[in-house]
């Protein structure tokens, strides 16, 4: 019983391994908004140019997210791509993730008046006051 089962998961994990994985598109600088077209597959769309790093694009596309929003849009999150790592831009705040179906790791909070900022670099407020 044991063994069909260790034979079972290590299938799984082989299975896994070999699954296909989104990778975003590259570029110096380049800021990618990544939409799903009407085929339903990955759209990338160029958001800007000269970026100098990651915190930049994820501020291009909060700004694009809300720049939709006051036109009426009702899309609250937004996905883009710089240097090989997806972006995604959520009400929690910004996370990031090397493939599509990789776990996503954060990467910028919301702070209390919505701004992004860099985890733990925000003072915290002592318990109690």
């Amino acid at each position: 019983m044991l063994r069909t089962a260790l034979i079972a998961g290590l299938s799984v994990l082989a299975l896994a391994a070999c699954a296909k994985k989104t990778l975003p598109p590259g570029g110096e600088g380049i800021c990618w908004h990544v939409g799903q077209g009407k085929d339903g597959k990955l759209k990338y769309n160029k958001l800007a140019t000269g970026v100098a790093d990651l915190e930049h694009c994820a501020a291009a596309l909060e700004t694009m997210r809300l720049k939709f929003l006051r036109m009426g849009g009702s899309n609250r999150e937004v996905a883009g791509a710089f240097k090989g790592n997806f972006i995604f831009v959520e009400r929690n705040g910004i996370f990031t993730a090397p493939t599509m179906e990789s776990h996503r790791y954060l990467a910028l909070v919301r702070t209390g008046d919505g701004r992004l900022a860099i985890p733990g670099a925000m003072p915290q407020r002592p318990p109690g006051q």
